[in-house]
């Protein structure tokens, strides 16, 4: 059947099959991770993106397709998690662009506005790198241009738009160094192909219920990995506002304790604020209806998303009489004790997140708008997070400046260099030089056989890694870690703190330490409990 346009109710259902598609092919798009170590989260991050821009459109009481096209870049906007997540957000943005005043699209509509989309995500990213995402929206939009000149039929211009799509996509491995010497393709690239191939699914009738892995296309497929997940005892985390209640904490925290458990009830003003994780959001907010009006209601399946959870005490949500502060700080760690050597650091709001868990652009507003402070400096400590934290910034009416650091030893390093007394200017600086100056080295294990920088590498193989860099190898934690060190420190280093993980007992950190010490001299050596996951240890060297 051939489709010469696209209304606003179609549009909606090809939105939401995009988004299944994502989701259901999302670990064959984390399994594209260029290094083989236990973080490959770009899948995850594009469909949690897409889940958020998903949750406008399905409460968006309209068929107007240029509203339909705004809440889906708004969704995303809000929802974007990784660099991964920012350019799709600035794809649908652009895309809503390309659909504003519209009725209906055809094939000439839907090619302008591929075209407007990939400009958007080029323009937003400073250092644009071709062999990524960037790359294959680019080539879509230009053959969607070419196509639109003589094809009619939409399904038939998206078929040949995502042939070419994946033309260009196993061309990324000769763009891109670091992807040829993993054997991959890039993943980013692979998930916008995804997004494509639900669109056309739902165009040429198929069922969202009857969505298959994606066994067409194929790349290079890395080794399986089962991530095993805690189970989660109550799966929705339930928050809202009760507005103008005349009701007091303690008895509306009587009334609905027993609905579920991280109970938490604060309020003043005739304002009280709760989160719970239940498995009845329903009859909690039926409860908390009887004693008044209900704002800002939030419900999320963690259970299905991996919600990242904001680490605050709850008193930071009701801050309206605080006093302003000069400087206030953000920051996002994933493991206790990292989370508590940053609060020692007078960090405001923790966000948990890192590797494999990247916070969302609204995560990183939601920790901004609970710090009453004339100037918020956010640290992402992470590469991948550092696009969501600057979109924040430009979303956020607040003055925020954004420290891109890209690991936690580089956040601890900058918060140390951090002077209340100093001007912001003078601090700013003061926290790039520091962070200059410190290395980071990393210790993990690999997921899958492969190659890179001349050293053969098997799955379940201990790695050792400074900035980024993959330099020692082995089978033994202790071994690879001295390795490691010795290959990455200089006669400059003077102090090596060690980090150590939620698999690493103290006593074996410290022997570790003991070790360093023997073999090599002149260096303090600083233990420190992290709680990490995925990486037995992270050094700070400096």
């Amino acid at each position: 059947m051939k489709i010469e346009y696209i209304d606003g109710e179609l549009l909606k259902k090809i939105f939401i099959g995009a988004a299944a598609n994502l989701e259901k092919n999302k670990q064959i798009i984390n399994d594209l991770n260029v290094f083989p170590v236990p973080d490959g989260d770009t899948g995850t991050n594009m469909s949690l993106t897409m889940q958020s821009a998903i949750k406008q459109v399905r409460g968006l009481n309209s068929d107007k397709i240029e509203e339909i096209a705004k809440a889906m870049s708004n969704g995303s906007l809000m929802g974007a998690r990784g660099n991964s997540g920012v350019i799709l957000s600035q794809l649908f943005r652009g895309f809503a662009q390309g659909l504003k005043g519209r009725d209906k699209v055809n094939t000439y509509t839907i090619a302008n506005a591929f075209k407007k989309a990939s400009d958007t995500a080029y323009k937003a990213v400073m250092k644009p790198i071709e062999g990524t995402i960037l790359t294959v929206a680019r080539e879509c939009a230009q053959k969607a241009l070419e196509v639109a000149k003589y094809e009619t039929d939409i399904a038939a211009l998206l078929e040949k738009v995502i042939m070419h799509g994946d033309v260009t996509l196993q061309k990324t491995p000769e763009m891109l160094e670091v992807l040829k010497k993993a054997g991959v393709v890039d993943a980013g690239g692979k998930g916008l192909l995804v997004i494509l191939i639900g669109a056309l699914k739902v165009l040429t009738g198929s069922h969202i219920d009857d969505f298959e892995l994606i066994d067409d296309l194929e790349t290079k497929t890395i080794v399986d990995r089962d991530i095993e997940q805690e189970d989660i005892e109550f799966g929705y985390c339930t928050e809202f506002i009760i507005n103008n209640t005349a009701s007091d904490v303690q008895s509306v925290r009587n009334e609905i304790e027993g609905f579920g458990d991280s109970l938490l009830v604060v309020g003043g003003d005739n304002i009280i604020k709760v989160h719970i994780h239940t498995n009845n959001p329903g009859e909690v907010l039926e409860k908390a209806l009887a004693n008044g009006e209900l704002i800002d209601i939030k419900i999320e399946n963690m259970r299905y998303q991996h919600k990242n959870i904001l680490i605050s005490d709850a008193h930071e949500d009701v801050q309206t009489q605080a006093e302003q502060k000069k400087y206030g700080f953000v920051t996002v760690a994933m493991g206790e004790g990292i989370k508590n050597v940053f609060t020692d650091l007078n960090v405001d709001n923790v966000i948990a997140g890192g590797q494999t868990m990247n916070p969302s652009t609204e995560d990183i507003l939601n920790a901004i708008n609970n710090i009453n402070a004339e100037t918020i400096i956010i640290l992402p400590n992470n590469g991948n997070i550092v696009l969501a934290a600057n979109q924040a910034k430009e979303l956020s009416d607040k003055h925020i400046e954004v420290v891109p650091t890209k690991t936690i030893a580089q956040g601890v390093s900058a918060l140390l260099n951090f002077d209340e007394d100093l001007e912001l200017e003078d601090n700013i600086e003061s926290m790039l030089e520091a962070i200059k100056d410190v290395k980071t080295g990393q210790v993990t294990y690999a997921v899958r056989d492969t190659e890179i920088d001349n050293k053969k590498i098997n799955k379940d193989d201990i790695m050792g890694i400074c900035d980024g860099k993959i330099v020692s190898v082995g089978k033994d934690i202790m071994d690879v870690s001295i390795d490691l060190l010795k290959n990455s420190v200089t006669e400059d280093n003077e102090l090596i703190t060690i980090f150590f993980g939620e698999d690493i007992e103290e006593e074996n950190a410290n022997e570790l330490a003991e070790k360093i010490e023997a073999q090599m001299d002149d260096f303090d050596i600083e233990v420190v409990y992290g709680g990490q996951p995925l990486y037995y240890f992270i050094f700070s060297i400096e």
